[in-house]
């Protein structure tokens, strides 16, 4: 047992960041652990100390520093995982892989327990399914310095790291000489996340930093083409057999990268024009910066990766598959809608709209019919990304007219059709950042779920 001096000094008033990197294996039916390396980053934790606990509620994973003697919480965040999105395919159903992922947390000045989480679908609780120990006196605890990845650029700089919101915005697959492309790709981006409610009216809550490791290459992997390419930080098109989903699977690169930042959030711009991106819940989000939709692309993955706010799109082909039963998401912006008196956002739906909320649905569905199977072909015939780009226009055009002139157009309500399902589960506006490209902001309570993500991370204790 630590001594009660001990204890109370188990968090530090200014301590760097510690990282616990881990191995995770498995597939759809079991999943194991391991750990990999504890890590001290070379700089100070950038972390709210007034919000130590998350009470968000969000995510498929949920991990705790406890005390050791008395076993009280000291820190905790929800967060999604790429393994976490690897069993909802068709090969992680039966498929086993090993992913590395991390977690971390104000470095302690004693032992602590951390313990993880996995939420059950069913009851919608978290379950413990490991724990281990953390001394921060072991000898294995690795306190080198990774290999710079250059300097760190100054987007915008509101204040205390310890009271802001962090974003790190990362460059992968720019050459040196493609630099300076690098920021001019990231300020244009961030101007395009700052027009978007509720970021333009709290943009004084956010510091943004970018890095750009240099590339031997320019731009990266896009293995359906036969491009592989040795970047930074290893980001690819094709995750999980989709030919617009871009994630990294070096988290060892990932994370030593951004360690020479304050961060909580990051964003990875990747040097390619297709279309394409990628946002998991408080790991990380992508971008391909050079497509004509990159604000788009920027703001939507961000949407994400920051509140994990679920796609409301139902017509695209998604990389992952949806339970038979239809149960209730974590996400706070679909649901099935099992209870409507139980609406999880029905304090803000009026009186008048009725639940389930009528609209065009099938006219909608087949117009997207067309659109979509005209999108695979120009992927199947390799055709130049501006025949994309025309088609994406010719659509936006077609589900502007169309969901616009709606009854409830505008109105919170419950529309179905959301979470890459035509039938059982339904989205809160008919339009949205997550629902389509269109020039739409994002619904309200989209608003209110990304609201609440930066208080977590900027409001000061009262």
């Amino acid at each position: 047992m630590l001594l009660p001096a001990l204890t109370s000094l188990i968090l530090t008033a200014t301590p760097h960041t510690f990282r616990v990197d881990y191995f995770h294996t498995g597939d759809s039916h079991q999943e194991t652990f391991a750990i990999d390396r504890l890590v001290v980053e070379p700089l100070a934790w950038p972390g709210n100390p007034d919000a130590p606990l998350d009470d968000t509620n969000a995510g498929v994973y949920f991990f705790e520093v406890r005390d050791l003697a008395t076993h009280k919480a000291l820190y905790s965040r929800g967060f999604a995982s790429i393994f976490g999105e690897w069993v909802t395919t068709a090969e992680g159903k039966d498929t086993p892989r090993t992913f590395n992922e991390s977690f971390r947390f104000p470095a302690p000045a004693a032992p602590v327990q951390v313990a993880l989480a996995r939420r059950d679908p069913r009851t919608q609780t978290f379950k413990e399914v490991w724990t281990f120990t953390v001394d921060p006196s072991d000898p294995s605890v690795d306190t080198s310095r990774p290999a710079p990845p250059g300097a760190l650029i100054e987007i915008q700089n509101r204040g205390d790291p310890a009271h802001k919101v962090d974003l790190l915005i990362l460059g992968d697959g720019y050459t040196p000489a493609e630099r300076g492309k690098f920021e001019k790709d990231a300020r244009r981006l961030t101007e395009a996340l700052f027009a978007k409610s509720p970021f333009k009216e709290r943009r004084n809550d956010f510091n943004v930093w970018a890095l750009c490791p240099p590339s031997a290459e320019s731009g990266i992997s896009r293995p359906s083409t036969g491009i592989h390419r040795r970047s930074p930080l290893g980001a690819t098109y094709d995750a999980f057999g989709s030919e617009r989903y871009i994630l990294t699977f070096d988290n060892h690169a990932l994370r030593d990268a951004a360690s020479f930042a304050p961060y909580e959030l990051m964003e990875i711009l990747v040097n390619a024009n297709t279309y394409g991106g990628g946002g998991i819940f408080n790991l990380y989000s992508t971008a391909a910066a050079g497509s004509a939709w990159s604000p788009y692309l920027f703001v939507h993955e961000f949407g994400h990766h920051m509140a994990g706010l679920a796609d409301e799109y139902f017509t695209s082909d998604a990389p992952v598959e949806n339970p038979p039963e239809r149960m209730e998401p974590w996400e706070p912006n679909v649901t099935a809608l099992r209870a409507p008196e139980r609406l999880k956002w029905k304090n803000q739906v009026a009186q008048a709209t009725p639940l389930p909320t009528p609209w065009d649905k099938e006219r909608f569905e087949s117009w997207e019919k067309d659109v979509q199977k005209r999108r695979r072909q120009i992927r199947a015939n390799r055709q130049p990304e501006s025949d994309m780009d025309a088609l994406f226009v010719e659509e936006k055009v077609a589900e502007t007219r169309l969901l616009g002139g709606q009854t409830f157009a505008g109105k919170v309500g419950a529309f179905e059709g959301a979470n890459y399902e035509s039938r059982g589960f339904f989205r809160p506006e008919l339009d949205c950042v997550m629902f389509s490209r269109d020039d739409v902001p994002f619904c309200s309570v989209c608003r209110n779920a990304l609201n609440r993500i930066i208080d977590l991370y900027a409001k000061a204790a009262r």
